[in-house]
């Protein structure tokens, strides 16, 4: 595979430096992508660039992955309005380490091969250099007319930020130089890849290596991902969609690429998949045929939830999603951990009741109608119970007379309640 190709028409390719195509035509090349560790867990908006890396090693060339412990605790410019916050060693490594671990579900780090993943980390090679050393050794070299004319320092001086630029974000792109530099010296990188808006860092990288090495070394981005309707990618309401499951439960990963839209949908499939150019057609024709199906954003969501968690979360995923629109799941409703109920419920509207009167075994019509309010009298509940259009956990109830006890509770806290077909309410036992 030809991965300039490869990106091309998969709509990732935003900038290439010529000499780009000829170096990785010529041999093996090694390339590096920086990964910011100020999380335990990846996102998805890290996925592109994650994804690039995966093509360039199944083209038959070298990824390392660069996780930027030095560079973390001093924080990049580059699009943001205001300085991070800087992180310690310890949580640093530890960042590192769960990186690592997400990363191996996308490279073969572990195989002989000879283009396996590496993964680095900046703060190794940093660490120990004075900053006499460094302002001797690098900052000569890059003069500060060519530091100040990059976009990332021109924004944030032209009034984007409050706080104006400190000397320690400006010095980033030095930083960053360096690390290119040190990776082309020590690992023969020939190659930095990156988001559009790490273009300016990434050539301060090349232009160190030519002006101190006499080297040529190259540069792709990709473009920023966007949504059809100019929103943010990868932003919800609730906040990022992380890849750690104790973060965003795959269940809720799962959703939310069910849910993109048809027009972001074949996008999303190009970029975040390594399914062909003709599969890919192959969907895009499907669900022209019949959108109501959503055949895209299904092998979408099916693909991302696989690589990014297992089969059987994906499966189990499909299960609770089936949940509100099916008649049969009480036992797919009882097998739900609590996370997942939750997510499941999401924004519907819930009532506490009593854990020690449910105990006991609380009338049918009362526990809607007087211990929630599921219905607004007794008199309606039992109507509704007659006509077979209230449901608890799934199963259809029939007596008006019964009674519902702590048996009925899922996980030993929630009851699940269904009015109609399509009102949803969860009972919380206090």
């Amino acid at each position: 595979m030809d991965f300039i190709q490869e990106l091309t028409w998969r709509g990732m390719v935003h900038t290439v430096m010529p000499g780009t195509d000829e170096q990785l035509k010529k041999e093996m090349t090694t390339a590096y992508l920086g990964i910011d560790p100020t999380a335990d867990s990846l996102h998805i908006g890290h996925l592109c660039g994650v994804m690039m890396l995966r093509h360039f090693q199944r083209c038959g060339h070298k990824p390392l992955a660069l996780v930027g412990g030095a560079t973390g605790m001093i924080g990049d410019p580059s699009g943001k309005s205001a300085e991070r916050n800087l992180l310690d060693e310890e949580t640093l490594r530890h960042n590192q380490e769960a990186i690592k671990q997400q990363l191996a579900k996308f490279l073969d780090f572990e195989s002989d091969a000879p283009n396996r993943a590496e993964l680095v980390n900046n703060y190794d090679w940093t660490k120990d250099v004075t900053f006499l050393d460094f302002a001797r050794e690098i900052g000569k070299h890059i003069t500060v007319n060519y530091m100040m004319a990059k976009d990332s320092v021109q924004k944030r001086l032209n009034g984007e930020a409050r706080d104006g630029l400190s000397f320690t974000e400006f010095t980033y792109q030095l930083l960053q130089g360096f690390d290119y530099y040190t990776l082309y010296k020590d690992r023969n990188c020939r190659l930095q890849l990156g988001g559009s808006d790490q273009w300016g860092n990434i050539t301060t990288g090349t232009e160190l290596i030519r002006r101190k090495l006499g080297g040529e070394a190259y540069a792709l981005t990709c473009p920023l991902i966007t949504k059809a309707d100019g929103g943010k990618f990868g932003k919800t309401e609730s906040g990022n969609i992380w890849l750690d499951p104790a973060r965003t439960s795959p269940y809720r990963f799962y959703q939310f690429w069910l849910n993109v839209s048809d027009s972001d949908a074949e996008k999303y499939l190009k970029i975040f998949t390594s399914l062909t150019k003709e599969e890919i057609e192959a969907l895009a024709a499907e669900h022209a045929a019949d959108p109501g199906r959503r055949p895209m954003q299904k092998r979408l969501a099916k693909e991302l939830t696989i690589m990014v968690h297992s089969e059987k979360d994906y499966e189990a995923a499909v299960e609770a999603s089936a949940i509100l629109f099916s008649n049969q799941a009480a036992e797919a409703l009882r097998n739900l951990d609590e996370r997942t109920l939750l997510d499941v419920f999401e924004g519907v509207p819930t009532f506490q009741i009593s854990r020690s009167e449910l105990e006991a075994g609380i009338p049918a019509l009362d526990l809607l109608a007087v211990k929630s309010g599921v219905f607004p009298s007794k008199g309606e509940a039992r109507k509704m119970v007659q006509a077979g259009a209230v449901s608890v956990n799934k199963e259809k109830l029939t007596d008006p007379a019964a009674t519902i006890d702590a048996s009925s509770l899922l996980g030993g806290k929630y009851i699940h309640i269904q009015k109609g077909k399509k009102n949803h309410f969860l009972l919380i036992a206090e």
